[in-house]
């Protein structure tokens, strides 16, 4: 797990040959890796562009309007959570709890949380 999030750090995605390459150095079957990687939001197997929003959808934040929160971001940005603008300028990711049900409606803008 370790030396996949300093590859994600370093590379900023995780591209197939990379994959395939740390399975083969740790002699781990593929299948095991791709599972690590498409379990955790933290992983993208594209690349992100170059502002990044979170949006978490755990439960105190979805009974919050959460889900208003991100179609309204979905409508001003034009793409679906997931997704990253043609020209690589925003990726709008979700994600489940944090934890931090306190400051709910949770969001993440390039690695700052915003609460409330």
């Amino acid at each position: 797990m370790k030396i996949i999030h300093r590859a994600s750090e370093l590379f900023g995605y995780l591209e197939l040959n990379l994959l395939l390459y740390i399975t083969h150095q740790l002699k781990l079957l593929p299948s095991r890796v791709y599972r690590i990687v498409t379990f955790y939001n933290l992983f993208s197997l594209a690349p992100k562009g170059k502002h990044n929003c979170v949006v978490y959808r755990g439960t105190a934040c979805y009974v919050k309007g959460c889900q208003a929160i991100l179609s309204s971001l979905e409508n001003v940005t034009r793409i679906r959570a997931g997704e990253t603008t043609s020209n690589g300028e925003i990726s709008l990711m979700t994600t489940r709890c944090l934890g931090a049900c306190g400051i709910t409606h949770l969001g993440v803008f390039d690695g700052a949380a915003v609460g409330n």
